[in-house]
C-alpha cells in the first residue's frame, strides 16, 4: 500500500515550543498513521511556469521537548504530488502570507486537500471575520480612525483594541474610559489613523477565562480549553503566561459553533479555534489554531485525532 504524502508549511520548526506547539500535535498523528512527511517553509515555494513547486525535506518528528524533529537534505518536489497539505504558518498576515496562498491555489487545483482552503485564509480575517455573526459577537468596531475609536470607548466605558494582522496577544490593549494613556494607546496602535484595527467591549468574564473551542469540519470538539489570565495581565493567552484549565462547553457555547460551524465548513475551513469569552464570540483562529496538546493533556480528549478521522474520511470521499 502506498504511503500517503502530508506536507506542513510552517514556521522554523527548531524554534517552536515543542511542548505547546499544535502543529508538532498534528504532525505527531500524521507520523503515527503512516503518512510521508515533508516540511516546507514559505520561502521553500514557488511557482515555475505555472507549476508550483517546493523545495521539502522529509521530516521525523519526536514527542521529546529536546529532540522533536529530524531533517532530511532538500528536494524539489511539485506540491501537486501529495495528498493533504497543512498551512501552518503563523501570523503576522502579511502580503508573503498572501502570496503562499496563490502557490497552494495550485496545489489545491490540482486536487491536493489544503488545509484551510487558501481562498479562507484569504478571505477571513482572525478578528473581522467575527462580524459575519453580530448575533453572537461581542460588540466591536472595525477602524482607523481615533475619533471613532474614542466614541466607541465612551460608549462602553471599557474596550479591548487590537490589531488584525497578530496572534497571541500580541499588541493588544484593554482601555477603560478616562485613562490616561488612550490617545498615545490609539496613535501608536492605528500608526496615526493609518492602519485598521479592531476595538471590542472589553467582557469581564474574560477572568473565568478566555475559551478556545475546536471546530473541525463544521462540527466543534466536546471539551474546550479556558485559558486564565494572569492577575498581572489582561490577555487570555497561553504566551503571555495564562493558565490552562478544560471544561465542557455550555450550551451557549454549542448555540455559537452551530451558528458558525456550517458556514465555515462552506467557505473551506476544514480546522478552526474560535475563541469565546463569556457569552461572545470573539475570534476565529484558522491560520494556526493551537491548544489541542493541552486539551489532550488534562482532558485525555483528542483533537487531533478526531482531526485525522474526518480528514481521511474527506479523502476517501
Amino acid at each position: 500500500m502506498t504511503k500517503k504524502k502530508l506536507a506542513v508549511v510552517m514556521d522554523p520548526i527548531a524554534e517552536i515550543i515543542p511542548e505547546k506547539d499544535g502543529t508538532l500535535s498534528l504532525l505527531l498523528e500524521a507520523q503515527s498513521r503512516s503518512y510521508e512527511l515533508i516540511y516546507f517553509e514559505q520561502q521553500d515555494l514557488r511557482i515555475i511556469n505555472g507549476i508550483a513547486m517546493g523545495s521539502g525535506r522529509q521530516l521525523t518528528v519526536e514527542d521529546n521537548v529536546t529532540t522533536w524533529f529530524s531533517l532530511s537534505d532538500k528536494n524539489e518536489i511539485p506540491l501537486s504530488e501529495f495528498d493533504v497539505i497543512l498551512m501552518r504558518k503563523d501570523p503576522p498576515f502579511s502580503t508573503e502570507y498572501i502570496y503562499t496562498t496563490y502557490m497552494l491555489d495550485l496545489a489545491e487545483s490540482s486536487g491536493v486537500l489544503v488545509i484551510n482552503s487558501p481562498v479562507s485564509l484569504r478571505n477571513f480575517n482572525e478578528k473581522v471575520s467575527v462580524s459575519f455573526f453580530p448575533e453572537c459577537a461581542a460588540p466591536s468596531l472595525v477602524t482607523s480612525s481615533i475619533n471613532h475609536l474614542q466614541d466607541f470607548l465612551k460608549l462602553h466605558k471599557k474596550i479591548v483594541v487590537k490589531p488584525l494582522d497578530e496572534m497571541g496577544g500580541k499588541s493588544i490593549f484593554v482601555i477603560a474610559e478616562g485613562d490616561l494613556n488612550t490617545n498615545s494607546i490609539l496613535e501608536i496602535i492605528t500608526h496615526e489613523n493609518r492602519e485598521t484595527v479592531m476595538a471590542q467591549l472589553y467582557i469581564p468574564e474574560v477572568l473565568e477565562g478566555d475559551k478556545r473551542i475546536h471546530i473541525v469540519d463544521g462540527k466543534h470538539a466536546d471539551v474546550l480549553l479556558a485559558r486564565i489570565p494572569l492577575k498581572t495581565d489582561n490577555r487570555g493567552n497561553l504566551v503571555a503566561g495564562a493558565q490552562p484549565k478544560t471544561q465542557a462547553l455550555s450550551e451557549n457555547d454549542k448555540r455559537i459553533c452551530n451558528l458558525i460551524g456550517p458556514k465555515l465548513q462552506a467557505s473551506g475551513i476544514f480546522f478552526a479555534g474560535i475563541d469565546v469569552i463569556g457569552n461572545f464570540l470573539t475570534e476565529i483562529n484558522i491560520t494556526s489554531p493551537t491548544g489541542m496538546r493541552e486539551i489532550k493533556k488534562y482532558a485525555d480528549y483528542d483533537v487531533v485525532g478526531i482531526f485525522f478521522d474526518l480528514m481521511e474520511k474527506k479523502l476517501n470521499d
